[in-house]
């Protein structure tokens, strides 16, 4: 009987501390969007910040996890005099933010055809010669939410060094954030793109493993996957993305 009580006991205890939990008043903070105060949850990204203050976001959202770049963000901080950038699906608020959205950057982009182009030094002069108004302020790789080395591969297009270009590039998300710091008007991103592109046309190394893969698509051997993915339910897609193996 008293192992019983005891039994109740500790569930009453369990349940009421569940309780007093949920109860508890959650931590909020002040931010300003489109120069107007909301009060929103501490715990929040920028874009559930948004949400939460009201908003029906239409333009700049996509993926929500850091890849798309539709959620370009600057923000200022209290006491603090420099603007910050961030990925507003990523970046969490803080007291006194004040936030702006950039879902589209204008930035100039050259047409060209890549067949009639040259791997060289010549090809950046013609196309983007504001690189060479470079001055090595490194504001752009500040402003950077991948944390890419951006200065460094618009040094290595001045130099007509595509593989570095290509290689320190690679992971950009061309959110513009870059661009719109920068004191010489450089479009970085662009000029990531087209030295990603002259290096896969012209200065690619072969790959066994891809000529390999190519060659299983175009013999069908994946075909009977791909219906089963496209079967399959939006839940079962989630798991089967979160559990794939990852290089």
């Amino acid at each position: 009987m008293a192992k019983q009580k005891d039994a109740i006991g500790a569930k009453a205890k369990g349940t009421a501390t569940k309780a007093a939990k949920e109860a508890a008043p959650k931590a909020m903070v002040t931010v300003y969007i489109m120069g107007k105060a909301y009060v929103v949850p501490a715990d929040a990204t920028i874009m559930g910040a948004i949400e939460y203050a009201g908003y029906q976001i239409k333009r700049g959202a996509g993926c929500r996890e850091g890849f798309c770049r539709a959620c370009a963000t600057v923000y200022r901080l209290p006491g603090d005099y420099k603007i910050y950038t961030g990925m507003a699906c990523m970046t969490l608020v803080q007291e006194g933010m004040w936030l702006s959205q950039l879902p589209a950057i204008p930035a100039q982009r050259p047409v060209y055809d890549l067949e009639k182009l040259e791997p060289t030094v010549q090809t950046f002069q013609k196309l983007y010669p504001e690189i060479f108004r470079c001055v090595a302020c490194n504001t752009c790789t500040k402003a950077c939410p991948q944390e890419l080395e951006v200065m460094d591969y618009i040094q290595a297009a001045k130099r007509g060094d595509i593989e570095k270009v290509m290689d320190l590039s690679f992971d950009c998300l061309s959110c513009g954030l870059c661009a719109i710091r920068c004191p010489a008007e450089i479009v970085h991103y662009n000029v990531g793109i087209l030295g990603r592109r002259l290096y896969g046309k012209y200065l690619r190394k072969t790959s066994e493993h891809l000529e390999k893969r190519l060659k299983e698509v175009k013999a069908k051997k994946y075909d009977a996957e791909y219906k089963e993915l496209m079967k399959a339910k939006k839940d079962e897609l989630k798991k089967k993305y979160y559990a794939r193996v990852s290089e």
